[in-house]
């Protein structure tokens, strides 16, 4: 018997992170003492009093049951007074806030309550693969809007031709951005919404790395800008700001238009997360953040000791004000895949190819901070015998 794939499937690039583990794994099976600063995943554990709460609340006979796909109203309106007190926000629990399975999974399935076929998307390039993906998954055509380091890895709206902007539906931001770090001040969120008043577009931000800040930099929420809950809905994500990566648990919020139509589309697609994880994510948002910031504090230290010694060899990079990731430039003899193969078969050191988020993204690599201060001065070591 012989399947057929879709065309969409068929037309799906390999994902990029699974790509990258396959690669770690063919080193690892030769005996590499592989340094992986490929994924994002912190190797941070989930801070204690949140893995007790999930032990009592595993054990209640109540949350044995189908959960609500929109979420217990008890962490929605957890998630909804984080907000108010993080970013000043007024939130109805009811109408405005959606439980998720981690933002991945809200970020791939919103688009399936708006684009059809022929209808344009606005995706950053380099970025998450996801927005193109779930864009590919309902027939639409992404248009991609180049983050260059010229223009602070922000879009140029202006570079946008008319007749794009009239098809579009949606636009995707993400900052603090992954994977060049960058931060969107709230001048450039502002000229996103006149954007999107004027074009009729929808404005998804990606705020999962709203918490992961240094030297005192505190990043705003999208939804903050005037106007901006007309147009808008934001993803929030425990994974990073809680380690809690394998919870799978997170929260959209934003215009309640917006909010109902994803929760129409997880009502049809999804029963829900468990609900002793959101017991463990209400005791999470409802901490006094202290844990963040110690965490804060062990991401500047490491941030500073890659990036010091990334300089000493003579690479250019950026020293990041938020996300746990580095971005830099690769040697000028090297494409982004040449040099991050290199590393891996010569100083088993894995890291992301630039090019791998999109073609802008050719000549950079992205490393990210989730190992400790003595693994990354071991990268530097043999990052300096390669180069």
């Amino acid at each position: 018997m012989k399947f057929e794939l879709t065309r969409r499937i068929k037309g799906l690039p390999p994902y990029l992170f699974v790509e990258l583990d396959r690669k770690k794994q063919e080193a690892l099976a030769k005996g590499v003492d592989v340094i992986d600063l490929g994924i994002g995943d912190p190797d941070l554990p989930t801070p204690d009093f949140v893995v007790e709460r999930m032990i009592d609340a595993v054990r209640k006979p109540s949350n044995h049951r189908y959960p609500s796909s929109e979420g217990s109203l008890a962490f929605r309106n957890a998630a909804a007074q984080w907000c108010k007190k993080r970013f000043g926000l007024e939130l109805d629990p009811a109408s405005q806030v959606c439980c998720v399975i981690g933002s991945k999974e809200a970020i791939a399935h919103f688009p399936l309550a708006f684009v059809e076929e022929e209808t344009v998307v606005l995706v950053p390039t380099p970025g998450y693969p996801v927005y193109h993906i779930g864009t590919l998954f309902c027939g639409g055509d992404t248009y991609y809007m180049p983050l260059l380091e010229e223009n602070g890895f922000l879009p140029d709206l202006s570079s946008i031709p008319g007749d794009v902007a009239e098809k579009a539906k949606i636009m995707w931001l993400n900052y603090p951005n992954n994977p060049t770090a960058a931060c969107a001040s709230k001048d450039f969120f502002a000229r996103v919404v006149d954007f999107a008043k004027s074009n009729n577009v929808i404005v998804c931000h990606d705020a999962a790395y709203s918490e992961m800040t240094f030297d005192g930099y505190v990043a705003p929420s999208f939804l903050e800008t005037p106007g901006a809950m007309e147009v808008g809905i934001e993803f929030h994500s425990l994974s990073k700001t809680f380690n809690m990566t394998g919870w799978r648990i997170g929260f959209a919020v934003g215009n309640p238009e917006l909010v109902s139509a994803l929760k129409r589309v997880k009502s049809n697609v999804d029963s829900g997360q468990f609900e002793a994880v959101q017991e463990a994510g209400i005791v999470a948002l409802e901490s006094d953040q202290s844990f963040v910031e110690h965490m804060r504090q062990i991401y500047t230290e490491r941030r500073d000791t890659l990036v010091d010694g990334l300089l000493k060899c003579g690479l250019e990079a950026n020293r990041p004000k938020a996300t746990f990731y580095v971005w830099f430039k690769v040697p000028e003899s090297e494409t982004s895949s040449s040099f991050c193969a290199t590393l891996l078969e010569k100083a088993g050191i894995v890291c992301t190819p630039g090019n791998g988020f999109g073609e802008p993204g050719e000549g950079y690599a992205r490393m990210a901070l989730t190992v400790g201060k003595e693994r990354l001065k071991e990268v530097l070591e043999r990052l300096k015998n390669v180069l």
